[in-house]
């Protein structure tokens, strides 16, 4: 009884009995516990790593600290502040940098900021415009009800020379316009895709008719119906569910 009462207490502090050798008496080894720490305690709303760069993520502080929510600051002070840290920090930055900055604003909801970044990186030798940044922008844009912004946007976006695209980016672009009600966007953005070369294919199609007639837009829906007809005659079947629609709205960002 001795004999397991002790063995009993090695246990109890953590220690595993190993069988001797040549009779020996055990040697005693302390098992090891590994304890995982809870990360989504110390979790930062900067996402460091491989998404942002160390310059990236001061760049982002730079630019909050320099545009505080009024009336924080009279409006004169802060755009003093604000052309003082895209001098020094935003122009400053790599391709990959400032790209990255632009999508982590874009994920913090800061608008106005975004803008700013947007129009730097216009400026520089390296940008191709594409339908899908432009998408990612708008639906920001859309989600926080600055109209304004977002028709702002779409306009640039149709002034640009050598638009990189695809017809699925154009299919992101109409989903987020259907999504928020903006019909003659929607019909716009149809119109526009074919003016510059790309043809609707039938997901285009059945996410115009689902999403205009969802919302009781039945003459712009026909027109779309009856364009699909040309394109595609009795085969195309407008009821059936778009497929992977919810992941053309899932932003570049969160990919």
């Amino acid at each position: 009884m001795e004999g397991i009462g002790l063995r009993g207490e090695i246990l109890r502090l953590g220690f595993t009995p190993r069988r001797g050798v040549s009779g020996r008496s055990p040697v005693l080894r302390r098992a090891m516990v590994i304890k995982m720490r809870d990360r989504s305690k110390n979790r930062k709303p900067l996402q460091r790593g491989r998404m942002l760069s160390i310059e990236a993520i001061q760049a982002v502080q730079a630019l909050k600290r320099a545009n505080p929510p009024p009336p924080s600051t009279s409006p004169s002070s802060s755009s003093s502040m604000l052309d003082r840290v895209i001098d020094s920090k935003i122009r400053r930055l790599l391709k990959f940098d400032m790209v990255a900055v632009l999508r982590e604003l874009l994920r913090q909801n800061e608008c106005s900021l975004s803008l700013k970044v947007f129009e730097e990186i216009r400026k520089e030798y390296w940008y191709k415009p594409q339908v899908r940044l432009y998408a990612d922008m708008i639906a920001v844009m859309a989600d926080n009800s600055l109209i304004e912004e977002l028709n702002y946007l779409y306009a640039a976006m149709k002034s640009e020379k050598g638009l990189v695209a695809d017809t699925e980016s154009f299919n992101t672009l109409l989903v987020i316009l259907l999504n928020h009600k903006l019909f003659e966007l929607v019909m716009d953005c149809y119109a526009f895709m074919q003016s510059i070369g790309y043809e609707p294919d039938r997901t285009s199609f059945r996410i115009l008719v689902q999403g205009l007639e969802s919302n009781g837009e039945m003459g712009l829906s026909g027109i779309v119906r009856q364009d699909a007809h040309e394109y595609y005659g009795e085969s195309l079947e407008f009821t059936e569910e778009v497929e992977d629609i919810s992941s053309l709205l899932i932003p570049q960002w969160r990919r």
